[in-house]
């Protein structure tokens, strides 16, 4: 049975970023929001008038049954075959499933048992550094494997080096049999990895048209994986179609998507907190800031406006983890440059707790813990930051969940997805594009002799010969 959740387990409270809470200079007042109210109800018209016309089908994603469906019946299919799934992609389709992984499974999935886990051992492989590469064959049986190549484009280099590697070795130990232990999902129509597909005979499902990969977790990019490590697809969609129905509004007072993504743009344009530090104080969430960094930065992390204007605009997103951060990063937080704002990730009711036993007990340091909880300490431990940062006058708000099952977390991507639309359109930027990362690439293409670039290779190397090489 699915655990749908609720959308109303999911909060947004942003008490501690108000000027009554941490200061005029560096919180916000009600007359700001109020002032920003009547332009996101414009843009709520905006964001759904596109929807309906198709322009942002990734809104859509929560209500496709036939996605979660084939999901779930292909992996049901050929789960108990295989020990190892390894995941091949990069950004967006790697990010959201390992996310979906930390949030959904054992913190230790890949040494249980084979009758402890819910699916196979998963290995998210998304970097080329060749010690990883060989690290991977080192540790998995290509015969007991299943290979899931993801890339939107179907050309992505560093993804198509992966399965060319891979369908050597494949090739190598199994012949035909190859073809059974790689799956594609990429573009439906385009693409070398369609193409591969398509002559090697590859189970391939698709990345919807206009999905861009970092907001495809809710796709067959998120859900096929998911489903072969035994995450419960059906509640992740369900939890998401729910986040949907609770944001149709366009008051930022019943939105919580809409309220974060004003905050977060007032705080940055008008009190200069330029860095947007996400601070999980749960294990389980501890990836889905690193997937919300990547939504957040190439979204909103623009030049121009989409009137042309050069604007330079974005918060540059931080991710941490309490209580380890508390450690390494908040005296930072706490005394350094006020060009922070703060977003705590917190689980009312984790489900699982452990007792601290009374050991020890004749040095102080011991005697308060005896006897308590881990959650307790933990809990007090997110408190106590949060305390120290708002009398620092670091402005902090906190998304909580009730509990962290497939339903919220799902609510919480959507939640996340469609704040970074509003605050693309409070910036004045396009959320879907990323020229930056295309010039990277452009380069890169240039610099490793792909067909086409020759030009742009005889440009690279002019400007890496003229370079003055400055090194100790």
């Amino acid at each position: 049975m699915s655990n749908t959740g609720s959308s109303e387990e999911i909060r947004y409270d942003y008490t501690n970023v108000m000027a009554d809470r941490v200061g005029e200079r560096d919180g916000l007042s009600e007359a700001e929001l109020e002032g920003l109210a009547e332009a996101v109800r414009g843009y709520h018209d905006e964001i759904t008038a596109e929807r309906r016309s198709g322009e942002l089908p990734f809104m859509d994603l929560p209500q496709r049954r036939d996605y979660v469906e084939g999901a779930a019946g292909f992996a049901a299919s050929v789960r108990e075959r295989f020990e190892n799934v390894v995941l091949l992609g990069i950004g967006g389709s790697a990010l959201g499933m390992t996310a979906l992984q930390s949030a959904l499974n054992h913190p230790f999935h890949n040494l249980l048992d084979g009758e402890q886990r819910r699916g196979p051992r998963l290995f998210v492989v998304d970097n080329i550094d060749p010690v990883l590469i060989q690290g991977l064959l080192d540790v998995v049986e290509v015969g007991q494997t299943l290979f899931v190549v993801v890339t939107k484009s179907g050309q992505t280099a560093e993804t198509i080096s992966q399965l060319m590697l891979l369908t050597g070795v494949l090739k190598e130990r199994l012949g035909n049999g190859m073809r059974e232990h790689v799956v594609a999902i990429t573009n439906p129509e385009r693409g070398a990895l369609r193409s591969i597909a398509k002559a090697e005979g590859l189970v391939s499902f698709e990345v919807p048209e206009g999905v861009g990969g970092r907001f495809s977790v809710l796709s067959p990019v998120g859900l096929v994986p998911a489903a072969l490590a035994g995450i419960d697809v059906e509640g992740l969609l369900a939890g998401a179609s729910a986040m949907d129905k609770r944001l149709q509004t366009g008051e930022m007072t019943g939105n919580p998507a809409y309220a974060g993504a004003a905050v977060h743009y007032l705080l940055d344009v008008k009190h200069g907190k330029s860095v947007a530090v996400m601070l999980s104080y749960s294990h389980q969430l501890r990836d889905v800031a690193d997937w919300f960094r990547q939504l957040w930065a190439e979204s909103l992390g623009k030049s121009r406006t989409l009137s042309g204007d050069e604007v330079h605009v974005g918060q540059t997103p931080v991710k941490a983890v309490g209580v380890t951060d508390q450690h390494s990063q908040v005296q930072l937080y706490v005394e350094g440059p006020s060009d922070k704002m703060f977003t705590f990730l917190a689980v009312e009711e984790p489900g699982v707790d452990v007792e601290i036993p009374g050991e020890h007990l004749e040095e102080e340091a011991c005697v308060y813990l005896g006897g308590r909880r881990f959650g307790e300490l933990f809990r007090a431990e997110r408190e106590g930051t949060e305390i120290a940062l708002t009398e620092a006058c670091r402005p902090n708000a906190t998304i909580s969940l009730a509990q962290v099952e497939p339903g919220t977390v799902g609510g919480l991507l959507y939640l996340l997805e469609v704040q970074t639309v509003m605050a693309a359109k409070l910036y004045g930027v396009n959320a879907f594009d990323q020229p930056g990362v295309e010039a990277g690439k452009v380069a890169s293409y240039a610099l490793m002799g792909r067909s086409g670039y020759e030009a742009e290779r005889v440009e690279m190397e002019r400007k890496l010969k003229g370079a003055k090489r400055r090194s100790v």
